[in-house]
């Protein structure tokens, strides 16, 4: 069995989690959580996981079926293309992100596997937009303490019922004691 170790790490990598410090005052960023899915000298993509809008995703892919799913902003970066994360490691196509997680694939084939009813929920995230930063900028962001780097199980990675701030909470609360006071310190510094 393959054990994550939640506690902070200083080099982002594929698979890493990505939290923001507790006062980072941004809309697409301030207390979320970013999956990296990929880095390379081009720079570093991935996804807000904790950014849930209420929008069907039957509205934005008419080919997926009604009511299936949640739909999140994965960031700020080509905000009208859909891109999704799933555990079908048979899915043509598919990009390797994290021990039994995957990004994209063949959509034709997804969409005919979940109007069959092959796909569940919890086996998908859909988002619009995506994060991204240009070659060396993601580690000059955490050089400036603005990201604590950590890791998470790919369960907690696709659950869809922890939103927003409880989300950052609770994945900072897991990177250990040392980090209580963090979680739990309000998003307003004048409120401490």
């Amino acid at each position: 069995m393959i054990r994550f170790s939640p506690g902070p790490q200083s080099i982002p990598q594929r698979g890493s989690l990505l939290l923001s410090e507790p006062f980072l005052d941004d809309p697409y960023f301030g207390r979320k959580g970013v999956l990296i899915c990929e880095i390379g000298e081009g720079g570093t993509f991935g996804f807000v996981l904790n950014n849930f809008v209420d929008v069907d995703l039957h509205a934005i892919a008419s080919e997926i079926p009604e009511g299936f799913g949640r739909v999140s902003v994965g960031g700020p970066v080509n905000v009208s293309t859909l891109y999704y994360l799933h555990r079908l490691s048979d899915l043509d196509g598919a990009t390797p992100v994290y021990e039994g997680l995957f990004m994209g694939g063949d959509f034709p084939a997804l969409v005919e596997r979940l109007q069959s009813g092959q796909v569940a929920s919890e086996d998908i995230r859909f988002f619009v937009g995506y994060a991204g930063w240009s070659e060396n900028q993601l580690e000059e962001e955490i050089q400036s303490r603005s990201w604590f780097v950590t890791k998470a199980a790919p369960e907690t990675l696709m659950d869809t019922t922890i939103d927003g701030e409880d989300f950052w909470k609770q994945r900072i609360a897991a990177m250990g004691e040392d980090f209580q006071h963090i979680a739990n310190a309000p998003s307003d510094p004048s409120l401490n």
